[in-house]
């Protein structure tokens, strides 16, 4: 429906501009393969469990890998398919039908199996991959316990584009995942007097950004502890590099980092937008599957001192919501397009009272009289979250009572603005906004590992 709105629209405004044409074509193709995509998938509910399948414990015997794709079940099936032209072309017309018959019982014989020795090398490659070779020079995990020093040394090899290795990835991934299984929908944190705690907004893949975050606030610990608001990823070119850093801290230390899902924490967002081109790139494509099993498990909100709600899109289209509704939600899917969940990750305030439509065609707008109302009947002060770029990096709206905070300086490289993140201190909870501007990274742009027809608008 909003692509077919989309079409007529483009058509209206530009009907004779061949740019236009060209790219909405591009827009088309795009969306047509998810659709393709999307119908040939696997029911959610009839799905294996990547994770599941992963042992990191285990090193292989022997480098390389030997996995079959879905890519060379397609080679085998191409090739059955050209046997059967071959032998149709080449029968007479009495007996074409009996060779064809025959040979396409040949082809589906070739696809089914060479389909189950790909899913059976599928769990074998996994685990040769994970051997470490011996010319490796980066960060080591030794056990199962991610330290502080395999963090500084992962670090550093990022700041010099280095990856870090599949064997250590996984660890990293799986033991996040363990962790945020665990957490309820809402989580509660609990800052002691005398004691602070930091909040920052989208970091959208601004690897180098965030490592100047923890340059002017301090590197997170039991002592110095943040919560990270969503959008991690997508965009920026080093998005793998952001989870990676902001998972290791996770598990380095639980309480020193807390994590909130974004409207970009989903496969449809990842797909489009670059996060799961730049894993597939630099990691492998089980790798693409597992992040998205992760980002399912994320929280999608946090109360802190029992005072200030901190979410990473907004409120809801209905009144009455309470803290116990929100914890109540089932989150381990795929961000759905209304409800509760869809709305904490997509919606925004703006300046009118009352509810409007949302400017992204998702979730809802809502006015101050909102805010107000929904604090009020959960015993709440403030409104935090993130979700929107904002000149000076945040922006407070609604009498005060809900902040913006957005951490990405000169995001996508273009657009100027500055970062921000907020420190609390207790027991007050008084807001004390920190902005920044950008740092210099390589040469690598926003949105290189997006699909072709975004990369053409950036």
């Amino acid at each position: 429906m909003r692509s077919r709105i989309f079409n007529r629209l483009v058509k209206k405004l530009c009907p004779n501009d061949p740019d236009a044409t060209k790219k909405l074509k591009e827009c088309e193709k795009a969306v047509m393969k998810l659709k393709f995509e999307e119908a040939i998938s696997v029911p959610e509910s009839q799905r294996c469990s990547v994770a599941d399948s992963i042992d990191y414990h285990t090193v292989g015997s022997g480098p390389g890998s030997s996995y079959v794709s879905t890519k060379v079940t397609a080679v085998s099936a191409a090739a059955a398919l050209m046997a059967v032209l071959v032998v149709y072309m080449g029968t007479k017309a009495a007996t074409a039908v009996t060779a064809v018959a025959a040979a396409a019982l040949a082809a589906l014989l070739m696809v089914l199996l060479t389909f189950r020795w790909a899913r059976f090398n599928d769990t074998k490659s996994r685990t040769l991959e994970l051997e470490v070779e011996p010319q490796y020079t980066g960060a080591r995990i030794e056990g199962d316990v991610v330290t502080l020093d395999f963090v500084k040394k992962m670090l550093d090899d990022f700041k010099n584009q280095k990856n870090l290795h599949k064997r250590y990835a996984y660890q990293v991934v799986l033991q996040t995942r363990d962790m945020l299984r665990a957490l309820p929908s809402l989580v509660d944190i609990v800052v002691p007097e005398g004691k602070h705690f930091t909040v920052c907004g989208d970091v959208h893949g601004q690897f180098y950004d965030l490592l100047n975050i923890f340059e002017l606030n301090g590197l997170p610990s039991e002592d110095n502890p943040y919560l990270f608001n969503g959008d991690f990823v997508d965009r920026g070119s080093f998005s793998l590099e952001v989870i990676l850093t902001l998972f290791a801290f996770k598990c380095m230390c639980p309480s020193a980092i807390y994590l909130a899902r974004g409207n970009h924490e989903s496969k449809s967002m990842n797909k489009i937008y670059g996060f799961e081109g730049e894993v597939r790139s630099k990691l492998s494509e089980t790798f693409v599957e597992l992040f998205a099993e992760v980002f399912c498990c994320l929280p999608l909100a946090h109360v802190i001192n029992g005072k200030v709600f901190v979410v990473h899109g907004g409120l809801f289209s209905v009144d009455g919501v309470k803290l116990s509704d929100i914890r109540a939600i089932d989150r381990f899917c795929e961000p759905p397009e209304e409800g509760l969940m869809c709305e904490l990750l997509w919606s925004d305030p703006q300046p009118q009272p009352g509810r409007g439509p949302s400017k992204r065609g998702v979730g809802l707008s809502f006015g101050a009289d909102i805010t107000k109302r929904f604090l009020q009947e959960n015993n709440l002060d403030l409104v935090v979250r993130s979700h929107e770029v904002k000149d000076e990096g945040y922006e407070i709206e609604h009498d005060g009572k809900l902040i913006t905070v957005f951490s990405a300086p000169n995001y996508c490289d273009q657009m100027g603005n500055k970062g921000a993140f907020i420190r609390f201190e207790a027991p007050d909870m008084k807001p004390n906004i920190v902005t920044f501007s950008a740092v210099p990274h390589p040469d690598v742009k926003p949105m290189a590992y997006a699909n072709n027809f975004l990369r053409m608008f950036s």
